[in-house]
């Protein structure tokens, strides 16, 4: 047994090494804009970089919830960003009685998750293409008094919040990209949040855990 793995895995190695070698040279004999070089190819490498604001529409334990966030990085050879993201939740979500720190307030639930992010653009240069990204990081969840934020946003004060918990999210997703302007693409698309160990009060993994539909604007040197 152990002798026939050590082949499939020579012989998907070899496989491996050959497809890339004719990914390769296609890629070479190509006559576009810019000369296209892998990560693993000779050659300089180039690099970019481009900001974006995404707006997710998704549910929080059967809620619908608006996330709002930001993420950016450098961006290599036209095709992979490597950066950093966050994003956080928008719209008032009221924290059910039976989950309340303080059954007496009107508290509501706050999300939010910061991390990095991964994105490979594929046939960067059509006006049409695919996008698949990739967010690991930290998500938090907590109550607080919503009201208090509406009275005065600079004056309040998150030491009133309760029920602080943290946890990891991962979060793939695809997005079709087009090109506005060479500065500027518009990318709606679809990905999945998902929670790990989140042990907020009525905020379990399943409760957090769901499809988001994304709008995002990109702006940058791509």
């Amino acid at each position: 047994m152990k002798h026939f793995i050590k082949i499939a895995m020579t012989t998907s190695a070899i496989l491996c090494a050959a497809f890339c070698t004719h990914v390769a040279k296609a890629q070479d004999s190509k006559t576009d804009d810019y000369q296209i070089n892998t990560l693993f190819s000779p050659g300089k490498i180039s690099t970019g970089g481009y900001g974006a604001i995404t707006n997710k529409f998704t549910f929080i334990d059967g809620n619908f919830a608006n996330l709002t966030g930001i993420y950016g990085g450098v961006y290599l050879n036209h095709s992979l960003l490597i950066g950093a993201s966050a994003s956080a939740l928008t719209n008032d979500i009221r924290v059910p009685l039976e989950h309340s720190e303080a059954p007496i307030q009107n508290l509501s639930y706050m999300y939010g998750q910061v991390g990095g992010i991964v994105e490979y653009t594929v046939a960067n240069d059509k006006a049409v293409h695919l996008a698949f990204n990739l967010f690991t990081g930290a998500g938090f969840t907590l109550q607080y008094d919503r009201n208090s934020w509406h009275d005065d946003p600079h004056e309040f004060d998150w030491d009133y919040s309760t029920d602080e918990d943290w946890f990891f999210v991962a979060e793939p997703g695809v997005n079709v990209e087009f090109n506005v302007f060479r500065w500027m693409r518009f990318s709606p698309g679809v990905s999945y949040r998902a929670a790990f160990n989140s042990n907020g009060r009525g905020l379990g993994d399943r409760a957090l855990s769901n499809i988001s539909y994304n709008v995002t604007m990109k702006f940058g040197k791509f």
